[in-house]
């Protein structure tokens, strides 16, 4: 029999259901460092972008930010990771210390007694989603209908959203009030206007424009929604044109409630 090399996947969660995986804890690291998110990113093997990107997940995922600074460019933006990033940092150390003890005995162990049936007992698994922005909440109220049901989900102390689900989906989520939940918004979905309007769609959340990366057609617009909260939209670069989209530009992402996914553990 040859031998087992086991590869844990460690993921730290607090009281509250966040996650942040070994890839963004590597990145936080770099950030302490570096005090830098060009240099933190180039350190772990990252864009700009991508690190940008995984730092407005981690913020919407904590209960307050792990990391404050602001963009700069790739050669600028100078940034510092927070008492919370810290400590989430240093207790993912501890704990990856212990677990490599454990594992250590455990590859020994495996190795001399390891069996097929053993295999599939010992996958890591890790959802990913295509999802641009998922956000961590509490459920607020819930308010069931005759086909489908109208659950509010706080996602900070300012930020709700709408969201709605068939009743099957409610039952076989084990939904209730207090449960904590995950949504999750493509970022085609939401529609960027200047003010508030009249609408259908349950959702305006009110932001100011972080980012804005222009591509061939699309461009991608990140809008901080306060609390640590950020969300990213697709929109044409012609609409950023005709719009006269800037960083500081206040608007509205306007979402409605049957295109956010909600999730459970």
């Amino acid at each position: 029999m040859s031998e087992i090399n086991l590869k844990p996947l460690l993921t730290l969660t607090n009281d509250l259901g966040y996650k942040v995986g070994e890839d963004r804890f590597r990145l936080l690291a770099a950030i302490a460092e570096h005090g830098s998110i060009s240099q933190a990113a180039k350190a772990v093997g990252l864009s700009y972008k991508a690190a940008w990107d995984a730092i407005n997940a981690m913020n919407n995922l904590f209960p307050s930010p792990v990391v404050t600074g602001k963009s700069g460019g790739k050669h600028g933006g100078g940034a510092q990771v927070t008492a919370i990033g810290q400590q989430a940092l240093v207790t993912h150390q501890k704990l990856s210390q212990s677990l490599a003890r454990v594992m250590e005995q455990l590859e020994k162990e495996l190795t001399e007694s390891a069996s097929e049936t053993l295999s599939p007992l010992l996958w890591s698994f890790a959802m990913r989603t295509s999802a641009r922005n998922t956000y961590h909440g509490v459920i607020d109220e819930i308010v069931p209908g005759a086909v489908n049901t109208e659950i509010c989900l706080k996602i900070s102390d300012s930020a709700r959203l709408a969201i709605i689900v068939t009743n099957e989906s409610a039952r076989a989520l084990g939904l209730y009030q207090g449960r904590e939940a995950f949504a999750l918004i493509k970022a085609s979905s939401p529609i960027l206007v200047g003010g508030q309007i009249a609408t259908s769609a349950r959702n305006q959340l009110p932001g100011v424009v972080s980012n804005i990366a222009l591509g061939a057609v699309n461009a991608e617009v990140t809008l901080d929604l306060g609390d640590g909260k950020s969300l990213v939209a697709i929109v044409t670069n012609e609409s950023v044109k005709q719009m006269a989209l800037t960083v500081g530009s206040k608007l509205f992402a306007v979402i409605k409630a049957s295109q956010i996914i909600l999730g459970t553990e």
